[in-house]
């Protein structure tokens, strides 16, 4: 019985090592890997800080400016409405200035001369009289 005993033993051994093989080639990989995911704020200059500023003072102002010329459309708009208004009238006014003129038969002039300037009461002053020398014969007296 011994020597079963043994056979058996030794079966058994030979049978766990068989399973243990088979076990470590078909078994899942049990390591762990670790990604850690730290963030950290990346490192700036301070070159890099005053452009960053810098691009933002230009988008503030670029949208400051923008805001203002769309303002300054609506008052040109305003305006020419107005310009138009005050166009029309007067195309009526000289169509009825024009019909009273034909009427009373009054000449229509289509040019208007330029109006005269006055003369002015003051006279300007003129300088006195440097004496005749030649240029050279000042120069010498400097």
């Amino acid at each position: 019985m011994r020597t079963n005993a043994k056979r058996f033993g030794v079966l058994g051994c030979v049978v766990l090592c068989f399973l243990i093989w088979l076990c470590s080639i078909y078994a899942e990989d049990r390591r762990y890997e670790i990604r850690p995911e730290i963030t950290l704020p990346e490192y700036r200059t301070d070159a890099a800080r005053a452009i960053d500023a810098y691009e933002r003072t230009m988008d503030r102002y670029m949208n400051m400016t923008e805001r203002s010329l769309s303002g300054v459309n609506t008052d040109v708009k305003a305006v020419l409405m107005k310009l138009d208004a005050i166009d029309a009238k007067l195309s009526g006014l000289c169509t009825r200035v024009a019909r009273i003129e034909g009427a009373l038969g009054i000449k229509t002039v289509s040019s208007v001369p330029p109006p005269q300037k006055a003369a002015a009461d003051t006279t300007i002053a003129k300088p006195e009289k440097q004496s005749q020398k030649a240029p050279s014969e000042s120069l010498h007296e400097l």
